[in-house]
């Protein structure tokens, strides 16, 4: 495809203003994982260039962002805990970083990016609020100028330690970088308020030689492969390295995939999901031989990269390169930045994230999504990342089942005749007895909704000599609802009742035919299209 170099200089501007965002988030994120500053780069300069060059979204600027930095620093905490220490873990956290970009290309070839979007909103909220209390949490020991616990739980356990030895150069130099990156878009918009805060914060600490934790020397230079301690894991660390390999996927696209709907919304164009999923994947997994951390789409550095000009996948190219040159030119500066400066750049990340908005609602909403939502935010914050959403999505779809399959034996009936009929079965209520009855269904006849069905027999009368189940709002079946039925229909054979079956639906008609229920304990002839077919066949064939 030929490219228009009209866009050129927006996509020069863009890619270079995006990378000069990621560079002290990329940093930070590399400090959090603990796998270090420089970790946090590697990720950022190839998941950046490749992810824009096979991605799906024109103008996404990818790197590590902070639910996947979470999901990292699990990861490289369980690691450590196996094996002693960061050297001897590293396999371990390098695979993991590998299969989750491996899952998520088998994720776009699949066309999994469409099904994101059925996630349920309580526990999407309830995770990312949670995430962002864990990038704070653990942000506080190095704001205070101590090294942090690897869990949220011991950062407040445990918090007489930082404030026993409390550091008021850390503490200054934090609470600085905080102010300025909320106070100087309020002067101007046209300098990153991130890159102001992060020169500031360190030219305060080399002028005023404060004695204070920092990075610590950053390797400069192209990073070597990892290919050889990647492979050399040991077989008893596949199952935990598939299971944080699957969240990293999952999570990393569900990230993507949200800043790709953003940058849709801006761009009015339309993203590409299996294709974004792909060139993400790919860029995680080449990252991960490269030693770097994992990302996804990033929310911020895609929107100023549209803003400042950017709207092709030269800028998110550009974006990468210009953190491959930090990194060849200037890496060594880096590691004069104080940790605490870091934390006072991430907090603010980790505030924003939180979804206030769904907090504020909590009392408006079904108590049902509230619960979800301060559940799977609790275990996200205290317990385990992968459990909180597997949990909040089964309980979601449990409790969403339930009111669905509530609703509709709320509204479906069984009644006869001469009790409220429809307009149609008008003419029925003249030529029967009360001995034939009619049952009216509404909606998916699914496992959740087949308890009140299945007492439908018990429900009729002794001498009920017919019985029409009337099936044109019953869209779906699946299989509960076809042994239901069956069920019911036994039931009623044994009772010598007949049972006629009026708008039966292409999909449950197929499923009734697969399993022979229709010709066998319901005849073709006992199917009409509609009431008006039912109703001529019944003049015909009185009993």
């Amino acid at each position: 495809m030929k490219y228009d170099t009209s866009t050129l200089k927006g996509d020069l501007s863009g890619g270079l203003v995006a990378g000069i965002i990621a560079l002290p988030l990329a940093l930070a994120f590399g400090v959090q994982s603990g796998m270090g500053a420089a970790a946090g780069l590697y990720g950022a300069i190839v998941l950046g260039v490749l992810a824009a060059a096979l991605g799906g979204t024109p103008t996404q600027a990818s790197g590590p962002t902070g639910p996947m930095t979470v999901v990292s620093a699990s990861i490289v905490a369980l690691a450590i805990e196996r094996t002693g220490s960061l050297p001897g873990g590293l396999g371990i956290i390098l695979l993991a970083f590998l299969a989750g970009g491996v899952f998520q290309v088998v994720f776009g070839l699949l066309g999994v990016g469409k099904y994101v979007k059925y996630f349920p909103y309580p526990v999407v909220s309830g995770f990312m609020s949670g995430v962002g209390l864990i990038i704070v949490a653990l942000q506080i020991w190095p704001f205070l100028g101590s090294a942090s616990p690897k869990t949220t739980l011991q950062v407040f356990t445990r918090i007489a330690e930082p404030l026993g030895s409390l550091n008021w150069s850390a503490v200054l130099l934090g609470l600085t970088t905080v102010g300025i990156y909320y106070l100087f878009p309020r002067i101007t918009k046209a300098v990153p308020a991130v890159l102001v805060a992060l020169l500031a914060g360190v030219a305060i600490a080399t002028v005023a030689n404060l004695q204070v934790p920092t990075i610590g020397d950053i390797p400069t230079g192209i990073p070597a492969l990892q290919i050889g301690r990647i492979f050399s894991v040991a077989p008893e660390h596949f199952p935990i390295i598939i299971e944080f390999g699957l969240t990293l996927a999952l999570l990393g696209s569900i990230d993507s995939l949200l800043t790709s709907v953003i940058a849709d919304n801006i761009t009015k164009t339309k993203h590409d999901s299996r294709r974004e999923l792909i060139g993400q994947g790919i860029g995680n997994a080449v990252a991960a031989l490269f030693g770097g951390v994992p990302g996804a789409g990033a929310t911020k550095g895609t929107v100023v990269n549209i803003n400042a000009g950017g709207t092709t996948r030269l800028s998110g190219v550009v974006h990468g390169l210009f953190l491959l040159a930090v990194l060849l030119g200037l890496g060594r500066f880096a590691s004069y930045i104080p940790l605490s400066v870091l934390a006072g750049l991430l907090i603010p990340v980790g505030l924003a994230i939180i979804d206030y908005k769904g907090l504020k609602h909590l009392r408006h909403v079904p108590r049902a999504d509230a619960v979800v939502l301060v559940l799977v935010l609790g275990m996200t914050v205290f317990g385990n990342l992968i459990y909180a959403v597997g949990l909040g999505v089964v309980l979601a779809c449990v409790l969403f089942m339930k009111k669905a399959g509530d609703l509709m034996e709320a509204n479906t009936s069984v009644a006869a005749l001469e009790d409220t009929p429809w307009n149609d079965e008008l003419e029925l209520t003249q030529t029967y007895p009360d001995k034939v009855y009619i049952k009216h269904v509404y909606g998916p006849l699914f496992f959740g909704a087949t308890a009140g069905f299945q007492d439908l027999a018990a429900a009729l009368a002794q001498d009920t000599r017919t019985l029409i189940i009337r099936l044109e709002r019953v869209p779906y079946m699946d299989q509960s609802g076809l042994y239901a039925l069956e069920n019911v229909l036994l039931d009623l054979q044994n009772k010598g009742a007949r049972v006629l079956l009026t708008g039966v639906h292409e999909q449950p008609l197929n499923m009734l035919r697969g399993i022979k229920l229709v010709p066998g304990l319901v005849p073709e002839a006992h199917l009409f299209t509609d009431m008006q077919q039912c109703t001529e066949w019944l003049k015909q064939h009185r009993e």
